[in-house]
């Protein structure tokens, strides 16, 4: 499982809610995502034990690491934001929902002179006006038949006024589902009052119709036409259906981001949901640590994936719910957009923006475009605003614990390996290690931790210039002086950290001397099964128990070290070997090599060809044939 999920604990955590679960694996690659309408049972039933599933759903369960989920009002949101999300990321397991799939819209095409009411799989920038996304595309379906009966709107591909007066009228003009605009029967003014009521209808104002419809429903049932009466009452079902009120989908074309956060103590998650051209596409949510704010608002967050370090903000904390948010939800905005590639032209957040008409001026400038900072209060906005909220405060929940055992494994790490040693701070480790085989092909790793994690963008290879043969000491010695004199690094490490005992100490104090330079040396020392033991620092041997998180921090780094090392010494051993062989023979280069490789697929069968067989190689001429076959038989 994940570093820091704990499966029992987390199950213990779901909500009995309606939502979107979705599965990872170890990876992080999400394999999974289903909905629920009670988040609780459905999650917990893929982890209980003796359940026939069939082999494909027991094989998934199998990989799954861990687990989030996205808590909605209903199924029917939960519904639409699984379909966005499998669309997203394609799921492996989703396969019923993998054929490219799409909830239907409602079209009315009021860019033109005579607008059309269309049923539609996809959301354009034409101009039209959409509804939905809906979920049943039945109901999408009688309704548009509905709404020609109710305001005769034309559905043809006539294109009008261009076209008014070819043809005759067709049959849905006979049927009196049509007022025939493309004989010029109904006004445009006209035409345009129809649009008006139906787009009233399709907004949501339709009580008045379902009492027509209830009404025709009573008269026919009376009359003993039951059929007729039935049909009135599945209309005003698939009415209902699908003119029913969606908080997660919003149908106009708008790139939003909603904000809103959960407190407890210093700890703070702030959810932002991503609306993108009105469809909700997902949400992320960041932890902040949250002490007080300084005068400028600078406060710090992580991702809950990243993990990175959440760092305390020095102040006061505010009395005011308000004020303290208004800070938070101001110093988030300009951290999280000040490094993000889009920036919406919407942004609702829970809480006032200090000074927004600036940052509302900085965000346009980063957009190239208007950007507004709204804060609701009530309607459909509000409720996204709340929904937020609500997730945010539902990870809060879940990720406390983790947050605490995450920290204490990274930032508690460093701490304790600061005290132990006796220094002000041991932020920044640099680890050294040596790799080769016999002297050959000689290489160095330099891996970084910062605050108890790996920061793999600050990794270097180094490829030993002067050394020659198995001489780690002197190895070493080169390392670290092109590592001390290179401009290129401006940071020195807190720590420095050697794979080995005395012996690797004292080069780097050698040359750390010659450099003028005074940082902390610890040699990492392993026992006689090659594992972490304690460390080695001002001539004496520090141990420490092996389940404290300092043992955990310093074999994690010394394994980092020798792993990168490892690896960067394979991949050079590696084609050296392609090399030796293949790029001495006159005439073969990068391409022809290749195109060796390829064909034959092994250096042996190369050796054994013809030149007759190496002449049918793309881009092997005869004379390069011969060269080749020379080379291995002379």
């Amino acid at each position: 499982m994940r570093d820091g999920f704990d499966l029992k604990e987390e199950l213990k955590k779901l909500p009995d809610r309606p939502g979107v679960y979705i599965m990872h694996a170890a990876d992080d690659e999400i394999i999974y995502v289903g909905k629920a309408i009670n988040l609780n049972k459905r999650v917990r039933s893929y982890f209980r034990a003796h359940v026939n599933r069939g082999p494909k759903i027991d094989k998934m369960i199998s990989l799954i690491d861990y687990f989030e989920y996205i808590v909605t009002d209903s199924e029917l949101e939960a519904l639409v934001l699984e379909n966005t999300l499998i669309k997203e990321h394609s799921p492996k397991y989703n396969t019923m929902l993998k054929d490219d799939k799409s909830y239907p819209f409602m079209k009315v095409t009021v860019q033109e002179d005579f607008p059309r009411v269309l049923f539609a799989r996809q959301m354009r920038r034409d101009g039209a006006k959409y509804f939905g996304p809906y979920t049943s595309a039945v109901a999408v379906k009688d309704t548009i038949e509905l709404v020609k009966k109710l305001y005769g709107i034309r559905t043809c591909n006539k294109a009008l006024p261009k076209e008014i007066g070819v043809g005759r009228p067709c049959l849905y003009y006979q049927m009196g589902q049509c007022e025939a605009p493309c004989q010029g029967y109904i006004t445009k003014e006209d035409y345009k009052k129809k649009i008006d009521d139906l787009l009233g209808f399709l907004s949501g104002d339709y009580k008045k119709v379902i009492r027509e419809l209830e009404a025709k429903m009573k008269e026919n049932a009376a009359k003993y036409e039951f059929e007729e009466a039935a049909k009135y009452r599945d209309l005003i079902e698939s009415v209902k259906h699908v003119t029913g009120s969606q908080r997660v989908v919003k149908t106009e074309g708008v790139d939003r981001d909603v904000i809103a956060m959960a407190r407890r103590g210093e700890e703070t998650v702030v959810s932002v949901f991503f609306v993108r051209e009105g469809k909700l596409l997902g949400r992320e949510h960041f932890h902040m640590n949250y002490s007080g704010m300084s005068e400028d608002n600078t406060g710090a967050f992580t991702t809950d994936n990243s993990q990175k370090e959440v760092t305390p903000i020095d102040g006061q904390i505010m009395e005011d719910d308000n004020k303290t948010g208004s800070e938070i939800l101001t110093a988030f905005i300009k951290q999280y957009y000040n490094g993000t590639p889009f920036v919406p032209n919407e942004m609702l957040v829970e809480y006032e923006v200090e000074e927004s008409e600036l940052i509302e001026e900085w965000l346009s400038k980063l957009r190239g475009g208007r950007v507004h900072i709204i804060t609701p209060q009530k309607g459909e906005k509000y409720k996204m605003i709340d929904l937020a909220r609500e997730n945010a405060a539902v990870v809060l929940s879940r990720d406390l614990e983790k947050i605490k055992r995450e920290q204490a494994r990274t930032v508690g790490a460093a701490n304790e390996l600061a005290k132990m040693l006796g220094l002000p701070c041991a932020d920044r480790l640099e680890a050294f290690d040596i790799s080769n085989t016999s002297g050959y092909q000689s290489v160095a790793s330099m891996v970084v931790f910062e605050k108890g994690r790996a920061r793999k963008n600050a990794y270097r290879k180094f490829k030993l210039r002067t050394v020659k043969g198995p001489d780690d000491y002197k190895s070493m010695e080169e390392v670290l002086t092109r590592r001390f004199t290179d401009e290129r690094f401006e940071v020195l490490p807190d720590v420095l950290m050697m794979d080995g005992g005395r012996g690797q100490v004292n080069v780097a104090l050698k040359v750390l001397d010659k450099l003028g330079l005074d940082i902390p040396v610890c040699g990492m020392v392993k026992d006689d099964n090659h594992r972490t033991r304690g460390l080695y620092y001002n001539n004496q041997e520090i141990n420490f128990p092996s389940n404290s998180e300092v043992f955990g921090m310093i074999t994690r780094l010394q394994d980092e070290a020798h792993r990168f090392a490892i690896t960067y010494h394979k991949s050079l051993r590696g084609k050296e070997q392609v090399h030796s062989i293949l790029d001495d023979i006159k005439g073969v280069g990068p391409a022809r090599r290749k195109a060796l490789m390829q064909h034959f697929a092994e250096i042996g069968k190369i050796k054994q060809a013809s030149v007759e067989e190496l002449k049918k190689v793309r881009g092997i001429t005869p004379e390069v044939a011969t060269e080749i076959y020379n080379f291995f038989h002379e």
